[in-house]
């Protein structure tokens, strides 16, 4: 009996694995098209943009097969359901009120809306955000993993990376895809358009998505698996290759600079922790 139980187990897990590189090369496949099309563009069957929708929905999924390897499915999926509701509900509020990101509405090119107010895609990027976010703070806290306040900087590195995600993601979304305009503001200090109150919402929601997860995401079983998962970094360090192309393409050499420079830098502290 108990080998037959092995053998079922056994099986999920390869059932599991081949699903998740499956949908691996369906991300990569993705990200070459959209990368290629960024500055050799396409004519495609099927509506405009669905490779960019194709690029998002394939990361979300693969972030989670590679989360499941690791943790119970159910605690991933759960974890998945917070960020998106969350993320969801402040974008929501935000496109309604101007609070607390500061005013700005969605462009067509994002893709069909619920309601009319929230594009399904925006949850979609706090879920690739966050969860490639805290695995990239798992990565490169990996030498510090057992101290006591080893959650708390969890936590910490987690919201400074997703953080740092849309200060790379924002160029790329309002000004070269148009996916959302920001409108004016009487405070004259913006980031390519987007003004600071925008990033420090981004920061504050990003602490409470990852204190609120916390719990789902904890490793019941911290000696089960002790190798380190690049996977999370691959994810994180392609999106910020692309949005540095796709400012590159279109002569937002600022934000392209930019964005190598937190790329170069986040990729030492990566390494560091992933080879310890």
């Amino acid at each position: 009996m108990p080998l037959r139980k092995q053998r079922k187990v056994s099986n999920e897990a390869i059932i599991a694995l081949c699903l998740h590189w499956l949908l691996t090369v369906v991300f990569a496949a993705s990200f070459v098209l959209v990368v290629v099309m960024l500055f050799k563009p396409l004519k495609l069957p099927g509506n405009p943009g669905w490779p960019e929708l194709l690029l998002l929905a394939s990361g979300v999924a693969c972030t989670i097969t590679a989360l499941a390897q690791r943790l119970p499915l159910q605690n991933v999926l759960l974890s998945v359901f917070l960020i998106a509701v969350l993320g969801g509900a402040v974008h929501a509020l935000g496109v309604i009120s101007g609070i607390p990101f500061g005013p700005f509405e969605f462009g067509e090119s994002i893709g069909p809306q619920v309601f009319k107010t929230l594009p399904w895609a925006v949850p979609l990027i706090w879920v690739l955000a966050v969860l490639n976010a805290r695995g990239m703070a798992r990565l490169i806290l990996r030498p510090w993993r057992k101290i006591n306040a080893y959650g708390i900087w969890i936590m910490g590195v987690t919201a400074t990376l997703t953080l740092l995600f849309d200060f790379a993601l924002e160029p790329f979304a309002s000004r070269v895809k148009h996916y959302w305009l920001w409108t004016p503001t009487k405070f004259p200090v913006t980031w390519q358009g987007a003004p600071v109150s925008n990033f420090l919402a981004w920061a504050a929601v990003s602490v409470l998505i990852s204190v609120v997860i916390a719990p789902a995401l904890i490793n019941k079983q911290p000696g089960k698996r002790n190798t380190p998962d690049f996977h999370p970094f691959a994810v994180w360090l392609g999106a910020i290759f692309l949005f540095a192309a796709g400012c590159a393409q279109a002569g937002l050499l600022s934000a392209a600079v930019a964005d190598g420079v937190l790329a170069a830098i986040v990729t030492v502290f990566a390494i560091r922790g992933g080879t310890w």
